[in-house]
């Protein structure tokens, strides 16, 4: 497979000799792959792999439609990369086969429950709520994560009991996955009337072509364009829907959990950077907010029953870890991007098992294994806060009158340094792959000191 796909690179097109007679769709896709396509750069691609008109499994049962969607990219126009890939899933769904209601779920998500789409249906046929109700949230659900929950991918506030308190309100927010949606609630709120530039994408209307029909092919790339949403009204709010959600015993759906801290980090990174492509500028309240977050999150673990001591700690370190690394490279791309300085790369996160790995993050021990910009920040904060802890606790020991005066500080800066344990011991103390390596250490000590000589010379000027 190796050698074929480096050859296959190397020509520059997929050869005839890899594809058999009867794979004319395959055919028909790689022809477009030309030189001046790239990941970055390329026209709309749309495929229909499986038609439930004439294809059949070994069995002789009916096959569901299988669609292959690229979105038209290019360097000139603005990606939100979910968002604007859910978009226009929506409209080529809608000129193809216009369902009243969508899934959308994670490439690395899958069913664990058959009776889940008759559960959704019962909701979507409850006459109390069937009129306002705009889509119903699954709990996310994974696999792989060890028992004290090292990383905080559990996100059991969010995902758990927040959803579980706004259920009783208007509902949860949409997750990114696991969720069934009205198409009818993309379209403006529940009594609004559906007015649209192209009356082909109204959620009441009924396609009644072949989906490979050339009239049915050419409106899915239209509305497939990257600039499609321009002129349109498309996107707009729709206010007034309700959600529900929906957290039965058995789960619905399971995703997998990265169990290396950069592929964490990684991940979280791009949450944050999705999260400020969609925020309103009203999003500065809710750093007042988080002045009291630190209570409610020892409040949910302890009253909410979400787990143990060493699990809140776990998740209040890792959102500190976070702050520091990807929530930091994510708003830093999101303001470089915004001024068009460079095109951000969508990577999507690591479920490769290493046994060592593995072994290691059963055992709760934190995995960084390898060099990258992301431990900087992290690696920094701790030579920092630990540097500043030992300087002033030197001085006290001398008989220095600073105890009063740097309380709060020394209590601050101890609770960096015993948040930052993992990272001493990956610096310092382990043997192992996991560990933080020398490069990415000596890089943050030299910036650490660079920093205090540049302050120390502006303090004394």
């Amino acid at each position: 497979m190796k050698v074929r796909v480096e050859s296959v690179v190397e020509r520059g097109k997929v050869g005839d000799e890899f594809i058999s007679s009867e794979d004319e769709v395959l055919r028909h896709t790689f022809s477009k792959w030309t030189d001046g396509f790239t990941r970055q750069d390329h026209s709309t691609i749309i495929q229909v792999v499986l038609d439930k008109s004439k294809d059949r499994d070994v069995t002789g049962h009916v096959m569901p439609n299988l669609i292959y969607v690229s979105r038209e990219k290019s360097r000139t126009s603005h990606h939100n990369f979910k968002a604007g890939a859910l978009n226009v899933l929506i409209r080529v769904s809608a000129s193809m086969t216009n369902s009243p209601i969508i899934l959308t779920l994670d490439c690395d998500t899958y069913s664990n429950d058959p009776k889940t789409p008759q559960r959704v249906l019962c909701y979507f046929s409850d006459p109390k709520v069937q009129s306002q109700l705009g889509y119903v949230q699954f709990r996310p659900r994974f696999h792989g994560i060890n028992k004290n929950d090292s990383y905080s991918c559990e996100f059991r506030q969010q995902v758990g009991i927040n959803a579980m308190g706004l259920d009783g309100l208007q509902g949860p927010n949409y997750f990114g996955s696991g969720c069934f949606f009205n198409r009818r609630a993309f379209f403006g709120g529940p009594s609004a009337l559906v007015i649209l530039e192209l009356p082909a994408l109204s959620p009441y209307n009924v396609v009644n072509k072949p989906i490979q029909s050339p009239e049915v092919l050419s409106l899915a790339h239209h509305v497939a364009g990257s600039n499609y949403e321009i002129p349109t009204k498309w996107g707009f709010k729709c206010e007034g829907w309700k959600s529900i959600f929906c957290n039965p015993e058995r789960a619905a759906f399971y995703g997998d959990a990265p169990i290396s801290l950069v592929d964490v980090l990684n991940q979280n990174k791009r949450w944050a950077l999705g999260f400020l492509e969609v925020s309103e500028p009203w999003f500065v309240l809710y750093i007042f907010l988080f002045l009291g977050a630190y209570g409610k999150d020892v409040l949910d673990f302890v009253v909410g029953g979400a787990g143990t001591f060493q699990k809140w700690w776990n998740d209040q370190r890792m959102w500190l870890i976070r702050s520091l690394s990807c929530f930091l490279f994510g708003c830093t791309e999101y303001f470089m991007k915004s001024l068009g300085i460079f095109t951000i790369g969508f990577n999507v996160t690591s479920k490769v098992v290493d046994e060592e790995q593995r072994k290691r993050y059963e055992q709760g021990i934190f995995e960084f294994g390898i060099h990258s910009p992301l431990f900087v920040p992290v690696t920094m904060a701790a030579i920092t806060n630990l540097i500043a802890l030992i300087s002033r606790l030197g001085e006290i020991l001398r008989g220095e009158n600073y105890f009063e005066r740097f309380l709060i500080q020394l209590l601050i800066t101890g609770f960096a340094v015993v948040n930052g344990l993992p990272v001493y011991e990956a610096m310092f103390f382990r043997s192992n792959k996991g560990g933080i390596p020398k490069k990415t250490t000596l890089l943050s000590a030299f910036l650490v000191f660079t920093l205090y000589a540049i302050a120390y010379v502006t303090l004394r000027s």
